[in-house]
């Protein structure tokens, strides 16, 4: 009798219960909202967050699908404020360049990739000669040699310069009368070294065979099976076309691609044009309502826009990519519509012609949230600028990336003012993480460490690069999950764990927030979850 009134009773208590699609349960969960709540459970149903708090979750619902966490930590998903989501799976069928120390050693590289591939147009990336003993730009000589007939196409590390071979010089009509506003093609007295610098690029860019519709979707699947493993559940792409843009929305319907994207869409008129008549468009995993401009390049290709000369490089002061009157009427313009201008900024001057812009267009908007892709060097008096209507979208990484060479490249007074993070959050209140791969490692895990410690994978430097504009742990978090999804205008659906939002979150293998330093660049995302769906798995069934 004592057997069936438990039964009984136990089934009564299951029958109480709220069905739900999941529930995890003891762990340690960041919620990430601005009361740094922290709870041990949380359900999921219809893909949103039914549920947070505590243990009594296994009382109050029930589920066929339960994890127990064993008091691992979790975060809302990571969330990449600047990145190349498409070009990164596309550049995977290329020729990998990154960690070349020589002209000789890229060469190689290539010479074995087309002796295994065969392909008819050779493309790679990823070189870098700062990273040689020779820093300055190489030659196509050697090129030229090995592929006389053959076009080679070798994007630079960050992508804003080329080198390629005379055949491809050929094929793209670039001789030494062809001049490119808004870029710069590299001359030795009169003859050309297939370098090629931000604009000068799209000569080439248009004889650069265009990939086949499912040569672009495996590109698409490639680069979110590389997202997913390091825990991003939102990427905002940073320059899409109409037709990529398009793509995209296509395979989500689908269910193929599960990652979601937040488009900025590429300054050029056909998309503008398009997307500016059409209006936003959204849906629950793609948003388009932001313009990405360039106004210049980079500081490792020298194509970054400063006020003054480069330390080395006497009477050149970068490149401007779109005119200032262009920007300038294209801010005033998107003021008058629902889309948010991004503007990439890295050169001093380059950020005194956004900031000048941005103030004169948003002068009557409360809440605008442009913002301003990089904001690498910022003159001294023009940190004053920035403002809660503009959101630096900085990339930690960027700085400990170049610190090796930015005293050589720009000096110390303006090295000073570089990667300058924790003034810049000072000043517009929030700040947005992002890694702007494949020109930096796809890993979120490696923006916190450098973010926080200001040092490389190695530990170097031992006391940390300009620890003054260090970021502590909850607001380097903050950067990543919730001011990400704000600057996307997305932190009613996204960003935090709470009740009714998406259930985008991940389970990590070691707590960032309180970890030992050293412990923290190893930490592996154990679970990813975008809408309460399992879409990476290292170790629960």
């Amino acid at each position: 009798m004592r057997k069936k009134l438990l039964f009984l009773l136990l089934t009564f208590l299951t029958s109480c219960s709220e069905k739900v699609d999941l529930i995890v349960h003891n762990a340690t969960i960041y919620s990430v909202d601005s009361y740094q709540t922290k709870y041990s459970s949380l359900a999921v149903k219809d893909g949103k967050f039914k549920y947070v708090g505590g243990d009594e979750i296994l009382s109050n619902f029930s589920s066929q699908n339960i994890i127990n966490a064993q008091g691992l930590p979790i975060y809302p998903g990571f969330i990449d404020s600047h990145a190349h989501f498409y070009d990164l799976g596309y550049y995977l069928n290329q020729v990998d360049l990154k960690n070349t120390q020589s002209i000789e050693e890229v060469i190689d590289r290539v010479v074995e990739f087309d002796a295994e591939n065969n392909p008819n147009f050779i493309l790679g990336r990823g070189w870098d000669q700062n990273d040689w003993n020779n820093k300055t730009f190489p030659t196509n000589t050697q090129l030229n040699e090995m592929f006389p007939d053959k076009p080679v196409v070798l994007r630079r590390i960050d992508g804003h310069a080329y080198l390629v071979n005379d055949s491809a010089l050929k094929l793209a009509g670039i001789n030494n009368l062809t001049k490119v506003e808004g870029g710069e093609i590299v001359r030795i007295g009169n003859r050309l070294t297939g370098i090629l610098i931000d604009n000068s690029m799209r000569l080439v860019d248009d004889i650069i065979p265009e990939p086949s519709r499912e040569e672009s979707i495996q590109a698409l699947l490639s680069a979110q099976d590389l997202a997913l493993k390091y825990g991003l559940t939102t990427i905002s792409d940073a320059g899409l076309t109409k037709e990529q843009i398009y793509l995209i929305d296509e395979l989500q319907k689908d269910g193929a691609l599960k990652i979601k994207i937040y488009a900025m869409i590429e300054n050029d008129p056909s998309s503008l044009e398009h997307f500016l008549e059409l209006g936003p468009y959204k849906t629950d995993r793609l948003n388009v309502r932001s313009v990405k401009v360039y106004v210049d390049g980079a500081l490792g290709s020298r194509g970054a826009l400063l006020i003054d000369d480069y330390s080395d490089r006497k009477g050149f002061k970068g490149i401007i990519r779109t005119p200032i009157d262009s920007v300038n009427k294209l801010a005033l313009r998107l003021s008058g519509t629902k889309f948010q201008m991004n503007t990439h900024a890295i050169g001093d001057k380059a950020n005194r012609i956004v900031l000048n812009a941005y103030r004169d267009a948003l002068f009557d908007f409360r809440d605008p949230r442009w913002r301003i892709e990089h904001a690498q060097v910022i003159a001294e008096e023009d940190i004053e600028l920035f403002n809660p209507k503009i959101i630096p979208s900085v990339q930690p990484t960027h700085a400990t990336s170049d610190m090796y060479w930015l005293n050589d490249r720009i000096g110390q007074n303006r090295a000073n003012y570089a990667y300058a993070y924790q003034e810049l959050l000072n000043k517009s209140k929030l700040i947005a993480f992002g890694t702007d791969f494949p020109v930096e490692d796809i890993s979120p895990i490696m923006t916190f460490y450098s973010a926080v410690y200001r040092k490389d994978i190695e530990g170097y430097p031992e006391s940390g690069f300009q620890m003054e504009n260090s970021i502590n742990r909850f607001d380097a978090l903050s950067a990543m999950t919730s001011w990400g999804a704000y600057a996307n205008f997305e932190e009613d659906e996204k960003g935090t764990i709470e009740v009714g939002k998406d259930a985008d979150f991940i389970i990590l293998d070691n707590d960032l927030l309180t970890s030992i330093e050293n412990r923290i660049p190893l930490t592996n995302i154990v679970a990813t979850f975008i809408n309460g769906e399992l879409v990476f798995n290292r170790r629960f069934n």
